[in-house]
Protein backbone atom coordinates (compact mmCIF):
# COMPACT_ATOMS: atom_id res chain seq x y z
CA UNK A 1 0.00 0.00 0.00
CA UNK A 2 1.15 3.78 -0.47
CA UNK A 3 2.55 6.03 2.58
CA UNK A 4 0.88 8.88 3.10
CA UNK A 5 2.09 11.02 6.10
CA UNK A 6 0.08 14.57 4.84
CA UNK A 7 -2.87 15.54 3.16
CA UNK A 8 -3.68 17.96 0.22
CA UNK A 9 -4.11 15.87 -2.91
CA UNK A 10 -6.49 13.54 -4.27
CA UNK A 11 -4.91 10.56 -3.00
CA UNK A 12 -5.57 11.95 0.40
CA UNK A 13 -9.20 11.50 0.34
CA UNK A 14 -8.22 8.21 1.74
CA UNK A 15 -5.95 9.97 4.60
CA UNK A 16 -8.56 12.31 6.19
CA UNK A 17 -11.20 9.55 6.18
CA UNK A 18 -8.76 6.77 7.81
CA UNK A 19 -8.02 9.19 10.48
CA UNK A 20 -11.01 10.29 11.09
CA UNK A 21 -12.31 6.92 11.70
CA UNK A 22 -11.87 7.60 15.36
CA UNK A 23 -14.97 9.70 15.05
CA UNK A 24 -17.21 6.88 12.67
CA UNK A 25 -16.09 8.34 9.40
CA UNK A 26 -15.82 5.66 6.57
CA UNK A 27 -12.93 4.00 6.15
CA UNK A 28 -11.54 4.67 2.31
CA UNK A 29 -8.12 3.30 1.07
CA UNK A 30 -6.40 4.66 -2.26
CA UNK A 31 -4.97 1.60 -3.69
CA UNK A 32 -6.00 0.45 -6.67
CA UNK A 33 -6.37 -3.23 -7.44
CA UNK A 34 -6.73 -4.52 -11.29
CA UNK A 35 -9.62 -7.47 -11.12
CA UNK A 36 -12.04 -8.61 -13.55
CA UNK A 37 -12.25 -6.74 -16.53
CA UNK A 38 -9.96 -4.21 -15.67
CA UNK A 39 -12.40 -2.93 -13.18
CA UNK A 40 -10.98 -0.55 -10.34
CA UNK A 41 -11.73 -1.62 -6.95
CA UNK A 42 -10.91 0.60 -3.99
CA UNK A 43 -9.37 -1.47 -0.99
CA UNK A 44 -13.03 -3.44 -0.13
CA UNK A 45 -14.99 -0.88 -1.80
CA UNK A 46 -15.54 -0.53 -6.34
CA UNK A 47 -15.03 3.22 -6.90
CA UNK A 48 -18.28 4.97 -8.17
CA UNK A 49 -17.48 7.02 -10.95
CA UNK A 50 -20.55 8.94 -11.02
CA UNK A 51 -21.73 9.27 -7.38
CA UNK A 52 -25.26 8.07 -7.05
CA UNK A 53 -26.10 10.42 -4.21
CA UNK A 54 -25.03 13.56 -5.95
CA UNK A 55 -22.73 16.55 -4.62
CA UNK A 56 -25.05 18.51 -2.65
CA UNK A 57 -22.56 19.22 0.37
CA UNK A 58 -21.04 22.55 0.07
CA UNK A 59 -18.69 24.54 2.34
CA UNK A 60 -21.65 25.38 4.34
CA UNK A 61 -23.10 22.14 4.14
CA UNK A 62 -19.80 20.49 5.85
CA UNK A 63 -19.33 23.12 8.67
CA UNK A 64 -23.70 22.58 9.45
CA UNK A 65 -23.35 18.89 9.69
CA UNK A 66 -20.27 19.01 11.82
CA UNK A 67 -22.13 21.56 13.90
CA UNK A 68 -25.55 19.59 13.90
CA UNK A 69 -23.23 16.74 15.67
CA UNK A 70 -21.31 18.84 17.81
CA UNK A 71 -24.72 20.82 19.35
CA UNK A 72 -26.56 18.08 20.16
CA UNK A 73 -27.23 17.09 23.71
CA UNK A 74 -24.07 17.61 25.04
CA UNK A 75 -23.60 20.76 26.39
CA UNK A 76 -27.05 21.19 27.54
CA UNK A 77 -26.38 17.68 29.21
CA UNK A 78 -23.40 16.81 29.79
CA UNK A 79 -22.00 19.96 32.62
CA UNK A 80 -24.48 18.65 35.61
CA UNK A 81 -22.67 15.14 35.18
CA UNK A 82 -19.26 16.04 34.60
CA UNK A 83 -19.37 18.26 37.89
CA UNK A 84 -21.21 15.53 39.77
CA UNK A 85 -17.90 13.42 38.69
CA UNK A 86 -14.88 16.12 39.39
CA UNK A 87 -16.86 17.92 42.43
CA UNK A 88 -15.63 21.17 42.19
CA UNK A 89 -16.07 24.09 39.82
CA UNK A 90 -12.64 24.89 39.00
CA UNK A 91 -12.46 21.38 37.52
CA UNK A 92 -15.37 21.40 35.31
CA UNK A 93 -14.39 24.72 33.86
CA UNK A 94 -10.77 22.92 33.92
CA UNK A 95 -12.05 20.10 31.63
CA UNK A 96 -14.23 22.17 28.99
CA UNK A 97 -10.79 23.68 28.32
CA UNK A 98 -8.87 20.12 28.10
CA UNK A 99 -11.24 18.69 25.82
CA UNK A 100 -11.22 20.91 22.62
CA UNK A 101 -7.33 20.51 23.01
CA UNK A 102 -7.43 17.05 22.18
CA UNK A 103 -10.31 17.49 19.71
CA UNK A 104 -7.94 19.99 17.86
CA UNK A 105 -5.33 17.60 18.21
CA UNK A 106 -7.17 14.69 16.08
CA UNK A 107 -8.10 17.26 13.86
CA UNK A 108 -4.89 18.44 12.67
CA UNK A 109 -4.02 14.63 12.30
CA UNK A 110 -7.04 14.55 10.04
CA UNK A 111 -4.75 14.08 7.32
CA UNK A 112 -2.61 11.63 8.64
CA UNK A 113 -2.88 7.64 6.81
CA UNK A 114 -1.72 4.55 8.74
CA UNK A 115 -2.59 2.54 5.40
CA UNK A 116 0.96 1.33 5.16
CA UNK A 117 1.14 -0.52 7.87
CA UNK A 118 -0.50 -3.81 6.64
CA UNK A 119 -2.93 -5.71 8.61
CA UNK A 120 -3.92 -9.19 8.08
CA UNK A 121 -6.12 -8.37 4.88
CA UNK A 122 -9.80 -7.64 5.92
CA UNK A 123 -9.16 -7.44 9.89
CA UNK A 124 -9.57 -3.56 9.92
CA UNK A 125 -12.02 -3.29 7.72
CA UNK A 126 -14.36 -5.98 9.54
CA UNK A 127 -13.21 -4.59 13.01
CA UNK A 128 -14.60 -1.01 11.46
CA UNK A 129 -17.51 -3.15 9.91
CA UNK A 130 -18.72 -4.58 13.11
CA UNK A 131 -18.55 -1.50 15.25
CA UNK A 132 -19.92 0.47 12.86
CA UNK A 133 -22.92 -0.91 13.00
CA UNK A 134 -23.67 -2.27 16.68
CA UNK A 135 -22.62 1.54 17.73
CA UNK A 136 -24.41 3.25 14.83
CA UNK A 137 -28.10 4.04 17.02
CA UNK A 138 -28.84 7.91 18.10
CA UNK A 139 -30.32 6.84 21.18
CA UNK A 140 -28.96 9.35 23.49
CA UNK A 141 -29.64 12.89 21.82
CA UNK A 142 -33.15 10.88 21.48
CA UNK A 143 -33.36 10.13 25.32
CA UNK A 144 -32.58 13.95 26.06
CA UNK A 145 -35.30 15.19 23.44
CA UNK A 146 -38.01 13.21 25.31
CA UNK A 147 -36.65 14.47 28.72
CA UNK A 148 -36.56 18.12 27.86
CA UNK A 149 -39.86 17.99 26.15
CA UNK A 150 -41.71 16.35 28.81
CA UNK A 151 -40.28 19.42 31.02
CA UNK A 152 -41.34 22.26 28.34
CA UNK A 153 -45.41 20.25 29.41
CA UNK A 154 -44.64 19.73 33.17
CA UNK A 155 -44.69 15.82 32.66
CA UNK A 156 -43.37 13.50 34.87
CA UNK A 157 -40.06 11.89 33.43
CA UNK A 158 -41.33 8.31 33.32
CA UNK A 159 -39.85 5.14 31.65
CA UNK A 160 -42.81 4.94 29.72
CA UNK A 161 -42.89 8.74 28.61
CA UNK A 162 -39.34 9.27 28.26
CA UNK A 163 -39.11 5.72 25.89
CA UNK A 164 -42.57 6.52 23.61
CA UNK A 165 -41.00 10.19 22.76
CA UNK A 166 -37.54 9.01 22.13
CA UNK A 167 -38.97 6.38 19.61
CA UNK A 168 -41.03 9.19 18.46
CA UNK A 169 -38.22 11.69 17.58
CA UNK A 170 -35.98 8.69 16.25
CA UNK A 171 -38.99 7.95 13.47
CA UNK A 172 -39.31 11.18 11.94
CA UNK A 173 -35.78 11.92 12.16
CA UNK A 174 -34.47 8.87 10.15
CA UNK A 175 -37.47 8.93 8.06
CA UNK A 176 -36.35 12.44 6.80
CA UNK A 177 -32.82 11.03 6.01
CA UNK A 178 -34.33 8.49 4.09
CA UNK A 179 -36.81 10.57 2.13
CA UNK A 180 -34.84 12.60 0.66
CA UNK A 181 -31.07 13.75 1.46
CA UNK A 182 -31.49 17.32 -0.21
CA UNK A 183 -34.34 18.51 2.83
CA UNK A 184 -32.51 16.64 5.59
CA UNK A 185 -29.36 18.76 4.64
CA UNK A 186 -31.77 21.86 4.31
CA UNK A 187 -33.17 20.82 8.26
CA UNK A 188 -29.34 20.75 9.67
CA UNK A 189 -28.79 24.04 8.19
CA UNK A 190 -31.76 25.60 9.94
CA UNK A 191 -31.71 23.72 13.04
CA UNK A 192 -27.94 24.21 13.41
CA UNK A 193 -28.15 27.90 12.28
CA UNK A 194 -31.08 28.30 15.44
CA UNK A 195 -28.63 25.94 17.62
CA UNK A 196 -25.92 28.35 16.94
CA UNK A 197 -28.25 31.40 17.83
CA UNK A 198 -29.49 29.48 21.00
CA UNK A 199 -26.06 29.15 22.76
CA UNK A 200 -25.00 32.56 21.75
CA UNK A 201 -28.51 33.69 23.82
CA UNK A 202 -27.36 31.61 26.46
CA UNK A 203 -24.09 32.81 26.54
CA UNK A 204 -25.48 36.54 26.55
CA UNK A 205 -27.43 35.57 29.38
CA UNK A 206 -24.33 34.27 31.41
CA UNK A 207 -22.74 37.43 30.87
CA UNK A 208 -25.69 39.56 31.95
CA UNK A 209 -26.18 37.57 34.75
CA UNK A 210 -22.10 38.34 36.17
CA UNK A 211 -23.26 41.89 35.41
CA UNK A 212 -25.59 41.76 37.87
CA UNK A 213 -28.35 42.60 35.02
CA UNK A 214 -30.72 39.63 35.90
CA UNK A 215 -32.70 38.27 39.43
CA UNK A 216 -29.58 36.42 40.20
CA UNK A 217 -28.15 38.39 43.22
CA UNK A 218 -24.73 37.02 43.69
CA UNK A 219 -23.06 35.90 40.46
CA UNK A 220 -19.68 35.78 41.69
CA UNK A 221 -20.21 33.59 44.85
CA UNK A 222 -20.31 30.10 43.14
CA UNK A 223 -16.73 30.76 41.89
CA UNK A 224 -15.45 31.25 45.37
CA UNK A 225 -12.94 28.28 46.76
CA UNK A 226 -12.79 27.19 43.08
CA UNK A 227 -11.38 24.12 43.81
CA UNK A 228 -13.52 22.80 46.65
CA UNK A 229 -14.28 19.26 46.99
CA UNK A 230 -12.68 18.44 43.84
CA UNK A 231 -11.84 15.13 43.14
CA UNK A 232 -8.69 13.60 42.04
CA UNK A 233 -9.84 9.73 41.53
CA UNK A 234 -8.64 8.40 38.42
CA UNK A 235 -11.96 6.94 37.38
CA UNK A 236 -13.96 9.98 38.14
CA UNK A 237 -11.70 12.27 36.33
CA UNK A 238 -11.72 9.73 33.12
CA UNK A 239 -15.82 10.08 33.76
CA UNK A 240 -15.90 13.29 33.55
CA UNK A 241 -12.92 13.41 30.10
CA UNK A 242 -15.21 11.19 28.54
CA UNK A 243 -18.41 13.30 29.31
CA UNK A 244 -16.39 16.66 27.75
CA UNK A 245 -15.26 14.73 24.87
CA UNK A 246 -19.09 13.37 23.71
CA UNK A 247 -19.52 17.13 23.57
CA UNK A 248 -16.68 17.86 21.14
CA UNK A 249 -17.65 14.37 19.00
CA UNK A 250 -18.97 15.33 15.28
CA UNK A 251 -16.22 17.75 13.93
CA UNK A 252 -15.32 15.06 11.33
CA UNK A 253 -19.14 14.79 10.61
CA UNK A 254 -18.72 16.05 7.08
CA UNK A 255 -15.85 13.51 6.49
CA UNK A 256 -18.92 10.70 5.95
CA UNK A 257 -19.97 12.57 2.84
CA UNK A 258 -16.56 13.32 1.34
CA UNK A 259 -17.48 12.09 -1.85
CA UNK A 260 -20.59 14.61 -1.94
CA UNK A 261 -18.74 17.46 -1.37
CA UNK A 262 -18.97 19.96 -3.95
CA UNK A 263 -15.55 21.65 -5.59
CA UNK A 264 -11.98 20.73 -6.41
CA UNK A 265 -10.79 19.94 -3.43
CA UNK A 266 -12.97 18.05 -1.24
CA UNK A 267 -10.57 17.52 1.76
CA UNK A 268 -9.76 21.16 2.12
CA UNK A 269 -13.33 21.43 2.09
CA UNK A 270 -14.11 19.09 5.22
CA UNK A 271 -10.70 19.90 7.13
CA UNK A 272 -12.14 23.85 6.99
CA UNK A 273 -15.59 22.66 8.00
CA UNK A 274 -13.88 20.92 11.08
CA UNK A 275 -11.81 23.74 12.03
CA UNK A 276 -14.20 25.95 11.76
CA UNK A 277 -16.77 24.42 13.85
CA UNK A 278 -14.56 23.96 16.66
CA UNK A 279 -12.94 27.31 16.74
CA UNK A 280 -17.04 28.13 17.57
CA UNK A 281 -18.31 25.13 19.99
CA UNK A 282 -15.00 26.19 22.09
CA UNK A 283 -15.80 29.59 22.53
CA UNK A 284 -19.34 28.81 23.01
CA UNK A 285 -19.45 25.81 25.55
CA UNK A 286 -16.84 27.80 27.66
CA UNK A 287 -19.22 30.64 27.97
CA UNK A 288 -22.02 28.25 28.76
CA UNK A 289 -20.50 26.63 31.44
CA UNK A 290 -19.81 30.01 33.02
CA UNK A 291 -23.39 30.97 32.72
CA UNK A 292 -24.88 27.51 34.56
CA UNK A 293 -22.04 28.46 37.57
CA UNK A 294 -22.81 32.06 37.74
CA UNK A 295 -26.69 31.18 37.78
CA UNK A 296 -26.58 28.03 39.78
CA UNK A 297 -25.31 26.74 42.76
CA UNK A 298 -22.72 23.95 42.29
CA UNK A 299 -24.91 21.30 44.60
CA UNK A 300 -27.88 21.85 42.57
CA UNK A 301 -25.96 21.81 38.89
CA UNK A 302 -24.65 18.05 40.28
CA UNK A 303 -27.95 17.34 40.89
CA UNK A 304 -29.72 18.19 37.73
CA UNK A 305 -28.62 14.97 35.82
CA UNK A 306 -29.68 15.91 31.85
CA UNK A 307 -31.25 18.97 32.83
CA UNK A 308 -28.93 21.50 33.90
CA UNK A 309 -29.67 24.26 30.87
CA UNK A 310 -33.64 23.79 32.01
CA UNK A 311 -32.49 24.61 35.47
CA UNK A 312 -30.35 27.57 34.72
CA UNK A 313 -33.36 29.29 32.58
CA UNK A 314 -35.82 28.70 35.79
CA UNK A 315 -32.94 30.46 38.08
CA UNK A 316 -32.56 33.25 35.49
CA UNK A 317 -36.19 34.13 34.02
CA UNK A 318 -38.29 32.20 36.66
CA UNK A 319 -41.10 29.88 36.30
CA UNK A 320 -42.91 32.00 33.48
CA UNK A 321 -43.49 31.25 29.95
CA UNK A 322 -39.82 32.28 29.11
CA UNK A 323 -38.42 29.14 31.30
CA UNK A 324 -39.78 26.84 28.20
CA UNK A 325 -37.98 28.59 25.73
CA UNK A 326 -34.40 26.69 26.70
CA UNK A 327 -36.17 22.75 26.76
CA UNK A 328 -37.74 23.89 23.01
CA UNK A 329 -33.70 24.94 21.95
CA UNK A 330 -32.43 21.92 23.25
CA UNK A 331 -35.38 19.62 22.02
CA UNK A 332 -34.78 20.97 18.46
CA UNK A 333 -30.98 21.09 19.09
CA UNK A 334 -31.36 17.09 19.82
CA UNK A 335 -33.73 16.63 16.23
CA UNK A 336 -31.11 18.48 14.05
CA UNK A 337 -28.46 16.19 15.40
CA UNK A 338 -30.52 13.42 14.91
CA UNK A 339 -30.83 14.17 11.45
CA UNK A 340 -26.96 15.07 10.81
CA UNK A 341 -25.56 11.69 12.78
CA UNK A 342 -28.17 9.72 10.47
CA UNK A 343 -26.81 11.50 7.52
CA UNK A 344 -22.51 10.53 8.01
CA UNK A 345 -23.72 7.32 9.42
CA UNK A 346 -25.76 5.91 6.94
CA UNK A 347 -23.07 6.89 4.83
CA UNK A 348 -20.68 4.68 7.08
CA UNK A 349 -23.15 1.72 6.86
CA UNK A 350 -23.45 1.77 2.61
CA UNK A 351 -19.48 2.00 2.61
CA UNK A 352 -18.95 -0.94 4.78
CA UNK A 353 -21.97 -2.77 2.40
CA UNK A 354 -20.18 -1.55 -0.54
CA UNK A 355 -17.21 -3.51 0.79
CA UNK A 356 -18.83 -6.98 0.92
CA UNK A 357 -18.94 -6.26 4.62
CA UNK A 358 -22.47 -6.98 5.31
CA UNK A 359 -25.04 -9.96 4.33
CA UNK A 360 -27.33 -8.42 1.16
CA UNK A 361 -24.33 -5.80 0.05
CA UNK A 362 -26.57 -5.08 -3.18
CA UNK A 363 -29.52 -3.75 -0.62
CA UNK A 364 -27.64 -1.69 1.82
CA UNK A 365 -25.78 -0.07 -1.14
CA UNK A 366 -29.09 0.42 -3.21
CA UNK A 367 -29.76 4.30 -3.31
CA UNK A 368 -33.21 3.63 -4.57
CA UNK A 369 -36.00 4.25 -4.57
CA UNK A 370 -35.05 7.96 -3.27
CA UNK A 371 -31.33 8.63 -4.51
CA UNK A 372 -30.77 7.95 -0.28
CA UNK A 373 -28.96 5.65 1.47
CA UNK A 374 -32.21 4.17 2.62
CA UNK A 375 -31.06 0.62 3.84
CA UNK A 376 -28.25 1.89 5.84
CA UNK A 377 -30.49 4.35 7.56
CA UNK A 378 -33.43 1.44 8.09
CA UNK A 379 -30.75 -0.16 10.38
CA UNK A 380 -29.72 2.65 12.16
CA UNK A 381 -33.04 3.32 12.98
CA UNK A 382 -33.52 -0.56 14.15
CA UNK A 383 -30.39 -0.44 15.94
CA UNK A 384 -31.82 2.70 17.79
CA UNK A 385 -34.71 1.47 18.67
CA UNK A 386 -33.76 -1.93 20.27
CA UNK A 387 -31.28 0.11 22.48
CA UNK A 388 -34.33 2.44 23.85
CA UNK A 389 -36.04 -0.62 24.64
CA UNK A 390 -33.31 -2.50 25.80
CA UNK A 391 -31.82 -0.54 28.61
CA UNK A 392 -33.24 1.27 32.17
CA UNK A 393 -34.32 4.74 31.49
CA UNK A 394 -32.33 6.74 34.45
CA UNK A 395 -29.19 4.60 32.95
CA UNK A 396 -29.95 5.20 29.07
CA UNK A 397 -28.03 8.49 28.35
CA UNK A 398 -24.47 7.77 30.64
CA UNK A 399 -24.26 4.21 29.82
CA UNK A 400 -24.82 5.15 25.82
CA UNK A 401 -22.05 7.46 26.19
CA UNK A 402 -19.36 6.19 27.41
CA UNK A 403 -20.04 2.59 25.92
CA UNK A 404 -20.19 4.64 22.09
CA UNK A 405 -16.57 6.15 23.55
CA UNK A 406 -14.46 3.09 24.44
CA UNK A 407 -14.31 1.50 21.16
CA UNK A 408 -13.36 4.60 19.37
CA UNK A 409 -10.85 5.11 21.63
CA UNK A 410 -8.98 2.20 20.90
CA UNK A 411 -8.52 2.55 17.34
CA UNK A 412 -7.98 6.26 17.91
CA UNK A 413 -4.48 4.69 19.98
CA UNK A 414 -3.76 2.24 17.43
CA UNK A 415 -3.83 5.44 14.55
CA UNK A 416 -1.52 6.95 16.61
CA UNK A 417 1.02 4.88 17.00
CA UNK A 418 1.10 4.29 13.50
CA UNK A 419 1.53 7.38 12.89
CA UNK A 420 5.16 7.19 15.12
CA UNK A 421 6.13 3.84 12.97
CA UNK A 422 5.02 5.22 9.38
CA UNK A 423 7.86 8.31 10.82
CA UNK A 424 10.29 5.66 11.82
CA UNK A 425 9.69 4.05 8.45
CA UNK A 426 10.37 7.09 6.81
CA UNK A 427 13.29 8.11 8.03
CA UNK A 428 15.04 4.69 7.96
CA UNK A 429 14.27 4.80 3.91
CA UNK A 430 15.89 8.41 3.93
CA UNK A 431 12.36 10.33 2.83
CA UNK A 432 11.96 13.70 3.79
CA UNK A 433 9.22 14.48 6.02
CA UNK A 434 6.21 15.04 4.55
CA UNK A 435 5.10 18.55 4.18
CA UNK A 436 2.08 18.61 5.75
CA UNK A 437 2.59 15.91 8.91
CA UNK A 438 0.84 16.57 12.10
CA UNK A 439 2.94 17.90 14.92
CA UNK A 440 4.84 15.68 17.15
CA UNK A 441 3.21 17.52 20.15
CA UNK A 442 -0.40 16.88 18.76
CA UNK A 443 0.33 13.50 18.55
CA UNK A 444 2.00 12.89 22.42
CA UNK A 445 -1.47 14.79 23.26
CA UNK A 446 -3.52 12.10 21.02
CA UNK A 447 -1.91 8.96 22.72
CA UNK A 448 -1.76 10.62 26.37
CA UNK A 449 -5.18 11.44 26.37
CA UNK A 450 -5.91 7.67 24.69
CA UNK A 451 -4.10 6.23 27.07
CA UNK A 452 -5.38 7.96 29.92
CA UNK A 453 -9.16 6.90 29.06
CA UNK A 454 -8.41 3.75 28.10
CA UNK A 455 -7.14 2.62 31.58
CA UNK A 456 -8.67 4.74 34.44
CA UNK A 457 -12.33 3.57 34.02
CA UNK A 458 -11.25 0.52 35.42
CA UNK A 459 -10.00 1.95 38.63
CA UNK A 460 -13.56 1.84 41.45
CA UNK A 461 -14.95 5.41 41.69
CA UNK A 462 -15.51 7.25 44.91
CA UNK A 463 -18.76 6.47 46.23
CA UNK A 464 -21.71 7.79 45.41
CA UNK A 465 -20.03 8.86 41.96
CA UNK A 466 -20.35 6.42 39.80
CA UNK A 467 -23.14 7.73 36.95
CA UNK A 468 -24.65 4.51 36.45
CA UNK A 469 -26.73 2.47 38.89
CA UNK A 470 -24.80 -1.12 38.17
CA UNK A 471 -21.19 -1.61 37.83
CA UNK A 472 -19.23 1.34 36.61
CA UNK A 473 -17.15 -0.37 34.38
CA UNK A 474 -19.99 -2.28 32.97
CA UNK A 475 -19.51 -0.14 29.19
CA UNK A 476 -15.58 -0.73 28.85
CA UNK A 477 -16.39 -4.57 28.85
CA UNK A 478 -18.87 -4.37 26.86
CA UNK A 479 -16.55 -2.02 24.75
CA UNK A 480 -13.91 -4.97 24.02
CA UNK A 481 -16.59 -7.66 24.21
CA UNK A 482 -17.76 -6.02 20.70
CA UNK A 483 -13.88 -5.45 19.79
CA UNK A 484 -13.19 -9.40 20.27
CA UNK A 485 -16.48 -10.58 19.02
CA UNK A 486 -14.74 -8.75 15.31
CA UNK A 487 -11.44 -10.50 16.18
CA UNK A 488 -13.75 -14.10 16.57
CA UNK A 489 -15.65 -12.65 13.68
CA UNK A 490 -12.70 -12.23 11.43
CA UNK A 491 -10.77 -15.13 12.36
CA UNK A 492 -13.39 -17.78 11.59
CA UNK A 493 -14.84 -15.95 8.60
CA UNK A 494 -11.60 -14.89 6.73
CA UNK A 495 -9.20 -17.62 8.52
CA UNK A 496 -10.48 -20.66 9.54
CA UNK A 497 -13.29 -21.42 7.21
CA UNK A 498 -11.06 -20.83 4.20
CA UNK A 499 -8.57 -22.66 5.42
CA UNK A 500 -10.67 -25.65 5.97
CA UNK A 501 -12.66 -25.52 2.95
CA UNK A 502 -9.62 -25.10 0.52
CA UNK A 503 -10.13 -21.60 -0.76
CA UNK A 504 -9.46 -18.12 -0.91
CA UNK A 505 -12.17 -14.88 -0.37
CA UNK A 506 -11.49 -12.47 -3.32
CA UNK A 507 -14.03 -9.38 -4.48
CA UNK A 508 -15.69 -9.46 -7.02
CA UNK A 509 -17.99 -6.20 -8.51
CA UNK A 510 -21.20 -6.37 -8.98
CA UNK A 511 -22.86 -2.55 -10.63
CA UNK A 512 -26.65 -1.56 -9.39
CA UNK A 513 -27.49 1.23 -11.91
CA UNK A 514 -27.51 4.93 -11.12
CA UNK A 515 -23.52 4.70 -10.38
CA UNK A 516 -23.83 2.75 -7.74
CA UNK A 517 -21.78 -0.39 -7.38
CA UNK A 518 -20.81 -2.49 -4.45
CA UNK A 519 -18.31 -5.68 -3.68
CA UNK A 520 -18.96 -9.26 -3.14
CA UNK A 521 -17.05 -11.14 -1.40
CA UNK A 522 -16.66 -14.99 -2.73
CA UNK A 523 -14.70 -17.74 -2.50
CA UNK A 524 -12.17 -18.97 -4.98
CA UNK A 525 -11.05 -22.53 -4.63
CA UNK A 526 -7.81 -23.57 -5.42
CA UNK A 527 -6.38 -25.30 -7.97
CA UNK A 528 -7.40 -29.21 -7.66
CA UNK A 529 -11.22 -28.14 -6.69
CA UNK A 530 -11.25 -25.24 -9.61
CA UNK A 531 -14.11 -27.04 -10.77
CA UNK A 532 -16.53 -25.60 -8.25
CA UNK A 533 -18.23 -22.52 -9.20
CA UNK A 534 -17.57 -19.52 -6.94
CA UNK A 535 -20.04 -19.26 -4.15
CA UNK A 536 -20.68 -15.97 -2.84
CA UNK A 537 -20.82 -14.84 0.89
CA UNK A 538 -22.40 -13.21 3.18
CA UNK A 539 -25.64 -12.80 0.08
CA UNK A 540 -28.77 -14.23 -0.84
CA UNK A 541 -28.00 -14.22 -4.35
Amino acid sequence: MSVVDGYGSTEDVDAASSASSANKAPAVDVEVQEIEEEEDLVEGAPVEKHNPLGREVSLTSATMLNLGQLLGSGIFSVPGVVLNSVGSVGLLLTFWLIAPIFAFSLWRGSGISGASIPPPRFLVPTAFAVTSVLLSFSATNSVVFAQYVLSIFDEPVTEFNQTALALAVATFCVGLVGFSTKWSLRVVNFLTAFKVLSLVFIALAGLAVLAGLTRITDPFANFDNLWKGGSSNPNALATALVKTNFAFVGWANAFNVLSEVKGTNPVRTVRNAGFTSLAIVTVLFFLINVSYVAAVPPDEIKGSGQLVAALFFKRVFGDGWTSKILPIMVALSCVGNIVAVTVGQARVLREVARQGLLPWPEFFASTKPFGTPLAPVSLKYLLTVLVILALPAKDAFNFLLDLASYPNLVFTFATGVGIWVLRRRRAEAGLAPSKYQVWNVAIIVWLVKCSFLLVMPWVPPEDGHADVSFWYATYCVVGLSVLALCGLYYYIWIVLLPSLGGYEIVEEIVDLGDGARTAHLVRKYHVQQDTREEEPLLTTS
